[in-house]
């Protein structure tokens, strides 16, 4: 269960920024679990949404266990650099097109905790945001959240700033696309303008002019990566208090998502 959960490929990139075990000076206390376990019960969670004390026995820690490690890595920002290891190996191998990228967001509802609002789509039920951007064939670069309320306009220039930059085959490091196509919610004149500023053609269909039928001409991959969110079934209602946490398991989705890709 636990190869499976967490394959050599992944575990070796999760080596990488994990941090080390604390140590007690004065000797003793009970045995440290494994990382590897640990992660490998974190992952069922994520996957299958069940609650932390519904962790079977089987991966050794305990759900409490796996809980308070999570919690750790989270403050430590170990999945959102996991998820960039796993961009800068598929750079490497040329996985990546930066031709196209696309922008989208998918709502959900939260019992509670920050970041969250009124959905306007959901008869005002309280809820968060999940924001994506995707390259060309529909790996996820960058992720956020923000409250159900938040204009999918006002997230788009945090989104791109939020794209790493990502090792390349040949050159320098990239985190810009040639082109981002976007939806009509996002139709801005300040952020076409924003856009080209940075060197990127905006393909955002506008208001009253392009009709909606031809939206998914190139925005379809996107939509297809929500879809695969789908599959770690945490995210599909929020249970987290702290954002943190809630963002921790968007990282994790998409992590998965990019590490199908590696091991093709």
């Amino acid at each position: 269960m636990v190869e499976r959960l967490v394959p050599d490929g992944l575990w070796e990139l999760f080596q990488r920024v994990v941090p080390e075990a604390p140590t007690r000076p004065q000797g003793g206390g009970r045995r440290r679990h494994g990382d590897r376990e640990v992660l490998a019960a974190i992952i069922f969670v994520a996957t299958t949404g069940c609650t932390w004390s519904q962790v079977p026995p089987v991966f050794g820690p305990s759900g409490a266990t796996a809980h308070r490690r999570f919690m750790e890595w989270s403050q430590l920002r170990v999945w959102a650099k996991l998820h960039r290891l796993v961009l800068d190996e598929l750079g490497l191998r040329g996985e990546l097109d930066w031709s196209r990228c696309a922008i989208d967001s998918v709502n959900m509802r939260a019992l509670k905790g920050d970041l969250t609002g009124p959905n306007p789509v959901d008869r005002g039920k309280y809820g968060s945001k999940i924001h994506l951007i995707t390259e060309r064939t529909g790996l996820p670069i960058s992720v956020g959240i923000s409250g159900a309320n938040l204009h999918d306009s006002q997230a788009l220039e945090p989104m791109v700033r939020g794209i790493p930059p990502i090792r390349s085959r040949r050159g320098p490091r990239r985190r810009s696309p040639a082109k981002l196509h976007a939806d009509k919610a996002y139709d801005n004149r300040h952020l076409r303008r924003w856009l080209r500023s940075r060197h990127i053609t905006p393909r955002i269909a506008r208001k009253g002019i392009e009709s909606s039928q031809r939206l998914g001409r190139h925005r379809w991959t996107i939509e297809r990566t929500m879809a695969w969110l789908a599959g770690c079934r945490r995210l599909h209602r929020r249970y987290e208090r702290k954002a943190v946490h809630f963002l921790a398991f968007a990282s994790i989705a998409s992590t998965l998502i990019c590490c199908r890709r590696l091991t093709k």
